[in-house]
């Protein structure tokens, strides 16, 4: 299968059906069978099975939006060069170095493994504590993946846009305030996991 020979990994595909079905899951899979029952119990069966129509067809409208935004992503993973971002923004590349790292955050695609192993790389690779402050705030409040999986299928292009507006300058401000605070940033002695190049 070349490049798809992990999928019949057995370690890989236990790790997946662990972190996939973890504690997460089954708490809000409880959460929602006990909202369920008390909905169930409250407003009557019909509204009920109203909602989890709704609940379907909201599904079967995201879904493809999903897969297309994390392809899009897993693809923008790939082509960061994060080799020649971490010499770009260091302490003298000034304003310019927080908006690369604002632009960085912006487009890491995934959940915090993705963003924080940068985040690690970022950090030993000469990063200043701005820059590196700048990229988890603009992952946090600007990630490409968040406006195109949630923002726009759930709250319309409109809403998207105004949040991106609103957001933008909040990561700037966050590394120009971290670069005038009087302490000493002192960093892990951690190396980012990778999985063979798949950033992961």
């Amino acid at each position: 299968m070349g490049s798809f020979a992990f999928l019949t990994d057995g370690v890989w595909l236990r790790a997946l059906a662990r972190d996939a079905f973890g504690k997460d899951f089954w708490g809000f899979l409880a959460a929602a069978i006990g909202f369920g029952v008390l909905c169930w119990w409250w407003k009557g069966a019909g509204v009920t099975l109203e909602a989890l129509r709704s609940d379907v067809e909201m599904l079967l409208k995201v879904l493809p939006r999903i897969v297309l935004a994390l392809s899009i992503a897993a693809l923008i993973w790939v082509m960061l060069p994060r080799d020649r971002i971490s010499g770009l923004v260091g302490q003298e590349a000034g304003l310019a170095g927080l908006i690369i790292a604002t632009m960085a955050g912006a487009l890491t695609p995934g959940g915090p493994s993705s963003a924080y192993a940068l985040l690690a790389v970022l950090g030993t690779s000469g990063a200043d504590r701005g820059a590196m402050i700048a990229y988890i705030t603009a992952w946090a409040t600007l990630g490409l993946q968040r406006v195109l999986v949630w923002d726009v299928p759930f709250m319309g292009a409109e809403f998207a846009m105004l949040r991106v507006l609103v957001s933008l300058p909040l990561p700037i401000l966050a590394g120009l305030i971290a670069r005038r605070l009087p302490f000493e940033m002192i960093l892990r002695d951690i190396v980012p996991m990778t999985v063979k190049g798949r950033g992961e």
